[in-house]
């Protein structure tokens, strides 16, 4: 490699790294409705200004304008700046002035940003999820080992044996790929996490044990699973996650929350005492990305309840995922908000209720694989539903009989993918002994819901998806869309 491509690759590798991952000089995404040039005034200025600084553009200074101190004025090192990012893009004449072509490249570069792509490997399924990852490894950048575990007393139990195979050979396949590998300390006791969070000496002895953890066995970073939180923990959590983040340095601090159902899609009443056991602006401020669990949606959706038609329990409906998303991104950015992504599906039995509706008892969780040969046996062909994700229906003397009363239905064509579900009359000829007899009902997320979800997160703008999980057991066709 001669200087020349030395410095240009320097470069890019600083663009991207300014731009994406230090949170000490990551770039805001900016949206420009203006033309901009001298004299301009307003935050959209300073929003290219720290966008031209994390770029390296600026030319050094001491003045306003120079590297951390962006004004939202636009003066003579704003000009100087814009002309050299409008040289380096190639726009003629570069003149300072930004004006419709300017702010049409910028689209163009914040578009074709690829996603950022994660994933979690379950420790119960070490050697497939490994195996898999392996076989895909130029699709990630970051993998994440799930996980260490939080005991009673606030130390960390390394469920998965990270120093024993196949988790070595992983990492070092990853490093050597430059592929992030930022491990998960779990913890879903409410109780137990208020207790070692709401004592200052478990707390902080928590915090030095991540920190220590991450340095010694060279991890990126760590990402935090604390799920079930009480609500009086919040502050709490938000004092843990300050304290890690300042002992971390420039590692990672990840953050996996729940999703968050905006209140009106919840409640018919909104309760005005509602409380929250995440503080988002906090882990805004905390959190390098925020991995937002956008799955085991349910019946948590009331609106999206009310307007099906027919049973609905999705694992993740894209209309609620961007209901999720949209809520976040009011208090956290957009470019560090991750959306969860998941691969398996439910099983549930269906009791129709006597006015309206159903109740779900739910059975067990399940990868495709499971629902997939069970559809074969019964004969039944599984239908794109309303949510974009895959579904069948079946009663228990179908199992017991393995007959296919619903041949006739499944391979209507007037019927389409998207309307299969939701006709009433799939469900009187899938429950036609009685009509409260119940049924069951396999609802998971494939390649192509999936494929969905990605097209949601380029189209919010946020920074990637993450996998939960990567096991061996999800649709094979997943790599296809992950491309």
């Amino acid at each position: 490699m001669n200087n020349n491509s030395l410095i240009t690759f320097l470069i890019i590798v600083f663009v991207l790294n300014a731009f994406f991952y230090s949170h000490a000089q990551a770039a805001t995404a900016c949206s420009f409705t203006r033309n901009l040039y001298l004299g301009s005034k307003g935050n959209d200025v300073l929003c290219l200004q720290k966008y031209l600084n994390a770029a390296g553009f600026v030319i050094v200074s001491t003045g306003p304008g120079s590297p951390g101190k962006e004004t939202s004025s636009y003066a003579g090192l704003t000009k100087r700046a814009v002309i050299k990012w409008q040289t380096a893009q190639g726009i003629s004449p570069a003149s300072g002035y930004f004006g419709a072509i300017s702010r049409t490249k910028f689209k163009e570069l914040m578009e074709s940003i690829p996603l950022e792509i994660s994933g979690w490997i379950p420790y119960w399924r070490a050697a497939t999820g490994t195996q898999e990852v392996l076989l895909h490894l130029d699709s990630f950048k970051e993998i994440n080992p799930f996980g260490y575990t939080m005991k009673g007393d606030g130390t960390l139990f390394d469920a998965m044996k990270i120093d024993e195979e196949p988790w070595p050979s992983l990492i070092s396949a990853a490093k050597s790929k430059k592929v992030r590998v930022i491990p998960t300390v779990m913890g879903s006791n409410g109780a137990a996490i208020h207790k070692i969070l709401s004592n200052t000496k478990t707390r902080i002895a928590l915090e030095d044990e991540i920190t220590n953890l991450v340095k010694e066995k060279g991890f990126d970073g760590i990402d935090l699973d604390f799920e079930g939180k009480l609500a009086e923990t919040k502050n709490y959590f938000s004092t843990f996650l300050k304290g890690l983040y300042q002992r971390m340095g420039k590692k990672w601090v990840m953050c996996t929350i729940e999703a968050r159902t905006p209140l009106d899609s919840r409640y018919d009443t909104i309760p005005k005492d509602i409380q929250y056991a995440n503080d988002y602006a906090a882990i805004n401020k905390y959190c390098d990305r925020v991995r937002i669990m956008a799955y085991d949606q349910g019946s948590i959706d009331l609106r999206l309840n009310e307007a099906a038609e027919g049973p609905y329990v999705p694992v993740a409906d894209p209309k609620w995922v961007e209901k999720v998303i949209k809520l976040a991104e009011k208090t956290i950015a957009k470019k560090k908000i991750v959306i969860g992504v998941p691969t398996y599906g439910y099983e549930y039995e269906v009791t129709p209720l006597s006015e309206d509706g159903y109740r779900y008892d739910l059975l067990w969780a399940f990868n495709p694989k499971y629902a997939l040969d069970l559809a074969q046996q019964l004969n039944i062909a599984p239908q794109r539903n309303s949510a974009g994700e895959q579904s069948f229906v079946f009663t228990d003397a179908m199992a017991a009989s393995s007959s296919n009363i619903l041949a006739s239905v499944t391979t209507d064509t007037a019927l389409s993918n998207n309307d299969l579900l939701a006709t009433t009359t799939f469900y009187q000829t899938a429950t036609s002994t009685s009509a409260n007899a119940p049924f069951h009902i396999l609802w998971w997320s494939d390649a192509k819901a999936i494929q969905d979800k990605i097209a949601l997160a380029k189209k919010l703008g946020v920074a990637g998806i993450a996998i939960f999980k990567i096991d061996g057991g999800a649709d094979s066709a997943i790599w296809e869309a992950l491309k």
